[in-house]
């Protein structure tokens, strides 16, 4: 077989997602700035969240986590992978021109669902009309998600991961051209998430026929392949469904507390980045990887891909949590306080990020194990764990609101997490060898461990020293950049001498 250049992979895919969250960040800080954390903002978060919801559902947790590995496994065989392609994309885009005509005759009672408190307030109306608009991504993106998996599962990461970077361009152009005209922003912004759909479906419609596998519109067949897709994927769609059910509890909980609902999402953006940059990068190379070598056999060369994968994850990931444990303040007050947003919004903010890191490493570990189960076309044991988790989730988040409030739902998502994580890695035990971190992974992971406890060091007192220019307007956005890099060289400089991750090696990996 030709094998996917894994570590290769995952940074082409992670520059991409980091550009994506640079302008997300961007986007965010914009839209924060222009509208603040207020009615038309809350309602553009259930609004955008409901599209994305019915995404990770239909398209990376059902059709994605399912296909790719069939697809990987078709290409690696030398079978028709062109002609299962345009049948799974025909049956994928039926079902979701049904559950589009759905929703939009069905959007009150889908509102409700996803934040039953805004019933009788502003934002039930807004976030009704701007659901109304802005579902039609789901059709698009979904789509999208499925060329991408194309184009994954043979190597070729950059015009899938670049997809998302356009639509960040289009909605900050957009809330820029409004903005200049006097017109209304939230409108021009909500406007834009179904146009930005349909140009990432163009981006990779044209690449994936650029590669050799030009996907058209064709008639719906139930073929015995699609038969075995959906078999597949059901217990996958589930899965993801069950995940959704987690955010869902969690903004139930939140719209019952005033702003909550703002404070969650703009931390959920923030740790959103290593989850992104890393976590979904490794996820997405290792799963065709994984296919591939299971069709050829290959039990040595798959053990060695899951423990890199798992350990350049952890090597990434690990740093950014104490990152966001140790300075969630000021990286939220310098990046999102402007306008509209105030230093109580900030202070709220910052604390929902803080608990949100301590499930970072968590959120990042499930996408390298739950690779050895979908590459295995295994979507049913996934499923089971995440229903347990998703108790865990819904009993914290719901019994501790009286308590704690609505940061009840950011530890409940986190402890949710780290329950997952160990039922996915002991559920791996019967899978043999290949489920096995070798010595290499065994040795550096204390060694990275202490580089982050080191960092975290030289972060609180640089924080500290640079306390008072993080609170100057003129000052705080070099502040901030100076803080970033003195974590940055602490870690990596002793990472490096720890053994932990030796940088020569690093760029070895990434020449190959």
């Amino acid at each position: 077989m030709q094998p996917i250049r894994l570590m290769s992979g995952v940074f082409t895919v992670g520059v991409w997602t980091l550009l994506s969250r640079v302008l997300g960040f961007l986007r965010d800080a914009i839209i924060l700035a222009l509208l603040g954390i207020g009615p038309v903002y809350e309602a553009y978060v259930v609004a955008f969240r409901l599209p994305n919801m019915f995404r990770r559902f239909f398209a990376e947790g059902a059709f994605n986590m399912a296909f790719v590995p069939i697809f990987s496994k078709k290409v690696e065989g030398g079978e028709d992978a062109v002609g299962f392609a345009r049948d799974a994309f025909a049956g994928l885009a039926m079902v979701l021109l049904i559950l589009t005509l759905a929703v939009q005759i069905a959007m009150p009672w889908a509102i409700l669902a996803l934040a039953s408190g805004f019933r009788g307030q502003p934002e039930f109306d807004l976030a009704i009309t701007f659901g109304r608009i802005a579902f039609p991504y789901v059709l698009f993106i979904s789509l999208a998600a499925l060329l991408s998996g194309v184009l994954n599962a043979t190597g070729r990461f950059a015009a899938a991961a670049a997809a998302p970077v356009l639509l960040n361009l289009i909605l900050i152009s957009a809330m820029a051209v409004a903005y200049w005209l006097g017109g209304p922003v939230a409108d021009a912004l909500i406007w834009g998430i179904p146009v930005a759909g349909l140009g990432q479906l163009i981006l990779v419609w044209r690449a994936a026929a650029r590669a050799g596998y030009p996907v058209r519109i064709g008639r719906p067949r139930l073929t015995p392949e699609l038969r075995r897709l959906v078999r597949v994927a059901v217990p996958a769609a589930l899965a993801g469904g069950v995940v959704q059910v987690n955010l869902l509890v969690g903004q139930q909980v939140a719209s019952y507390f005033d702003k909550a609902v703002g404070w969650l999402y703009a931390a959920d953006r923030l740790y959103q980045l290593p989850l992104g940059v890393v976590g979904i990068a490794v996820g997405i190379v290792l799963l065709p990887d994984l296919a591939r070598r299971l069709k050829a056999g290959d039990t040595a060369g798959g053990r060695a891909a899951f423990s890199r994968a798992g350990e350049i994850s952890l090597a990434l990931t690990i740093p950014a949590a104490v990152a966001l444990v140790v300075i969630p303040l000021p990286l939220v007050s310098v990046l999102f306080q402007r306008g509209q947003t105030t230093a109580d919004d900030s202070a709220a903010i910052a604390m929902a990020v803080a608990i949100y890191g301590l499930g970072l490493p968590a959120f990042v570990f499930q996408k390298v194990l739950q690779p050895l189960y979908f590459a295995r076309e295994n979507t049913r044991t996934p499923f089971h764990f995440a229903v347990v988790s998703m108790i865990v989730n819904a009993v914290l988040a719901i019994g501790l609101a009286p308590v704690l409030g609505w940061i009840a739902t950011a530890l409940a998502t986190t402890i949710a997490g780290w329950a997952m994580v160990l039922l996915l890695h002991f559920g791996a035990r019967p899978m043999g060898e290949v489920a096995r971190y070798d010595d290499r992974f065994r040795y550096r992971l204390p060694r990275i461990c202490a580089a982050a406890v080191f960092m975290g060091a030289v972060l609180w007192a640089a924080n500290l020293l640079l306390g008072p220019w993080l609170g100057t307007a003129g000052w705080r956005y070099l502040a901030l950049l100076i803080l970033i890099a003195c974590g940055t060289i602490s870690y990596f400089g002793a990472a490096h001498v720890l053994g932990g991750l030796p940088l020569r090696e690093l760029k070895r990996a990434l020449r190959r």
